[in-house]
């Protein structure tokens, strides 16, 4: 049997696409699922909306449910949650390392340590310096990333993920998106979509 994937498509100031990031492996594999890592930035989709920042401030009550929502999920997970100062952080140039990432290898661990410090910390993660150490951890020549990360052509390839996101219907993250395009959004669809996955590639074989 062919192994299914999921593209797992993340915004690094996103609080749900954090709780994702940190078990989705885990639960990939169980499933019998490959992940493909797709970070891309949600400010360009909600600005198309009219929304100048997150709907989570643009609605105090849906944010307030939110950050009580986040305490829950991270005990229950158990994994750190600290407010990052200020919400959502800028997280362009963390997009652009993590697609650099993706030709080297190291996308999902970067993720991982990004997300840690940002909300697992409070850290700023728009600092290049933090990046930087994260980098150093994980690749060991973070000017070689930093400078790839900002040359034209990293930056045109993040606007054309943006551009494929709005083309393919995404408007929040983390969303997930099965081989036959079904979609699912929110951290709480995860195991649906894995689930989706796989059962999309046994009713593949099903005689006709």
């Amino acid at each position: 049997m062919p192994r299914p994937s999921v593209e797992f498509w993340y915004e690094f100031s996103s609080t749900y696409s954090y709780l994702s990031a940190m078990r989705i492996e885990e639960a990939a594999e169980a499933a019998g699922v490959t992940v493909l890592w797709r970070p891309f930035l949600l400010g360009p989709i909600f600005g198309a909306q009219g929304w100048s920042t997150s709907p989570f401030n643009l609605y105090p009550l849906k944010g307030r449910y939110m950050w009580r929502d986040m305490e829950r999920e991270a005990a229950r997970l158990r994994l750190p949650l600290c407010r990052p100062n200020p919400f959502p952080q800028n997280s362009l140039l963390a997009a652009r390392i993590a697609l650099v990432g993706l030709d080297r290898g190291w996308t999902p661990d970067f993720t991982r340590a990004v997300f840690t410090a940002e909300f697992g910390k409070g850290r700023n993660i728009s600092d290049p310096v933090i990046l930087s150490e994260i980098l150093t951890a994980i690749d060991g020549d973070p000017e070689a990333v930093l400078a790839a990360a900002e040359s034209e052509a990293t930056k045109a390839r993040l606007r054309r993920v943006g551009e494929e996101a709005q083309s393919r219907g995404i408007f929040g993250a983390p969303t997930f998106l099965a081989e036959d395009g079904e979609m699912f959004w929110g951290n709480d669809r995860l195991d649906q979509a894995l689930t989706w996955a796989v059962e999309r590639v046994r009713r593949s074989e099903w005689p006709m």
